[in-house]
């Protein structure tokens, strides 16, 4: 066997023993001949160590089926009607329970753990603001101006709690989800921010809008696993600016196509014509065109540069035509069932959006999980304190 043959089969440390000990003055074959076999298992190793760190990605699949939640939703708004909306409550749990539970990843579904009466204490509270505001137009423009002043100053805090609150009731093989935004960064993200793209005329709109995404993905957490994101300010101005053209020659187009006629409008004020009908149609098709281009491109590029630390990073591959024919036949759908068709609009997003989403588990990551479950077990059903209510009204 000449030494070539022989090195082949030598370990890594071995070989490098070995080319520590060669005589590269009276061999110098031999050190070429280690050294090229090193470099060959060093390579390789390196491969193998990289295979070894690729995620291994999961399809997320949603199990729902619209006849099946046409029978839950039919029966929520009955019921919600017949208590004049407070049902409204248990029908956004029994709907988020279904959606949720037909949820997979991995072999696993979500769950919802938010009860009726948090939702309603939130609704409550809605109502009561809203009917304050209400109160105090009818008794005093400074007074509704002091309470829209007062609004700007309380909003973030309710939007925080109600993010919060939703994160918090969702839960993922035990695990829960949580919400860590601060008051004063929400304050610029909701409220500062887009009121300061009014000196530019909108044109920082889409920067405004980065932020507001930046700030929930990077304070959104899974048990103690930080989100973070590395979002594009350039890719957020061109997705919005090509989104706001293609809606802009929509509606242009259709403008002309359907010889709306503005005079005739004008003259008529108070009367719907078909000039008015088809400036409306028109508004919506471009609306339809330009929110499905946007809504589909910022997705994508929110979700595949996003990760959750040591656990997963995530894939979303929406295509413009796709989503725009998914909302046109949805709204299709809803127009000629007079809103009956509501259940399968519903499922048939739901499903469409998980078929186009996947999560790259890391390596590790079933060892993380076990150990963030041993650490959230104990507290798994103390999910709610005194400000864990949802406030929205959907």
């Amino acid at each position: 066997m000449d030494y070539k043959d022989k090195i082949q089969h030598y370990t890594l440390p071995e070989l490098k023993d070995a080319l520590e000990s060669v005589d590269a003055a009276t061999y110098p074959e031999r050190e070429a001949l280690l050294k090229t076999r090193i470099g060959l298992l060093e390579a390789s190793q390196q491969e193998q160590e990289r295979e070894q760190q690729k995620p291994v990605w999961h399809q997320v699949v949603f199990n729902g089926r619209g006849k099946e939640f046409f029978g839950i939703w039919i029966v929520n708004v009955l019921l919600t009607i017949l208590t004049f909306g407070i049902y409204s409550a248990w029908a956004k749990v029994r709907t988020n329970r279904y959606f949720y539970s037909n949820t997979e990843l991995d072999g696993h579904t979500f769950t919802y753990l938010a009860k009726p009466l948090q939702i309603l204490k939130g609704r409550i509270i809605a109502v009561v603001i809203f009917v304050l505001y209400i109160v105090l137009t009818q008794i005093s423009s400074v007074a509704a101006g002091i309470f829209i002043v007062a609004w700007l100053f309380v909003s973030p805090w309710l939007i925080c709690q109600s993010i919060k609150f939703n994160l918090r009731m969702t839960s993922y093989r035990n695990i829960q989800f949580n919400f860590t935004g601060r008051y004063v960064q929400a304050f610029c993200v909701f409220i500062v921010f887009p009121i300061a793209t009014l000196f530019t005329l909108y044109l920082t709109l889409p920067w405004a809008l980065k932020q507001i995404d930046n700030f929930i993905v990077s304070n959104t957490k899974f048990g103690n696993k930080q989100f973070a994101t590395e979002l594009s300010t350039g890719n957020y101005f061109a997705v919005f600016y090509v989104a706001a053209l293609s809606g802009l020659l929509a509606f242009t187009g259709l403008f002309f196509a359907f010889g709306i006629d503005l005079t005739a409008m004008f003259e008529q004020s108070g009367s719907f014509n078909f000039s008015t009908i088809a400036l409306f149609a028109a508004y919506a098709v471009s609306f339809v065109i330009a929110s499905s281009y946007y809504s589909a491109k910022i997705r994508n590029h929110l979700f595949n540069h996003s990760q959750l630390a040591n656990l997963a990073n995530f894939e979303s591959n929406l295509h413009f035509a796709g989503l725009l024919w998914l909302r046109t036949s949805n709204l299709l759908i809803l127009i000629f069932t007079l809103g009956l068709g509501l259940a399968w609009v519903k499922v048939r997003k739901a499903a469409y959006l998980a078929a186009h989403t996947k999560v790259g588990i890391l390596p590790g990551a079933e060892l993380s999980l076990r150990n963030e479950l041993s650490q959230s077990s104990a507290t798994l059903d103390e999910v709610a304190d005194v400000f864990d209510v949802d406030v929205s009204l959907v």
